[in-house]
């Protein structure tokens, strides 16, 4: 549940962001499918709740663009799991979709929140 008392945004409302929100996860570093999971729910407070059946088709997708790479490490629970990793074009990848998704914030709010109504 998420800490501000609304209900979590699973499928379809984070489909659209998924993609950056995991190249945004592994720009601070390696990280496997469960991890990455974890880390998007708690950076958003819980407002954002990742399916394993959303994350690992994303994770495929990304890797065949070549915006990630995997390979495979050990768990800290000692448990054999495939790493991800954010390529030099996955970089520019998440440059890329951060200034977009910034002008589309900026665009929603100026018909959400006029300046003058």
């Amino acid at each position: 549940m998420p800490k501000r008392g609304t209900p979590a945004i699973q499928g379809d409302m984070l489909q659209g962001t998924l993609d950056v929100l995991v190249l945004k996860t592994l720009a601070l570093g390696p990280a496997h499918g469960h991890t990455i999971a974890h880390a998007i729910e708690h950076r958003s407070e819980d407002v954002l709740q990742v399916e394993h059946g959303s994350l690992y088709p994303a994770l495929h997708r990304l890797e065949d663009r070549g915006w990630i790479a995997s390979f495979w490490g050990t768990s800290e629970n000692n448990r054999r799991a495939r790493y991800y990793r954010l390529t030099p074009k996955g970089r520019q990848q998440l440059d890329a979709q951060t200034t977009r998704w910034d002008e589309l914030v900026r665009a929603v709010n100026r018909i959400l929140r006029p300046a003058s109504e």
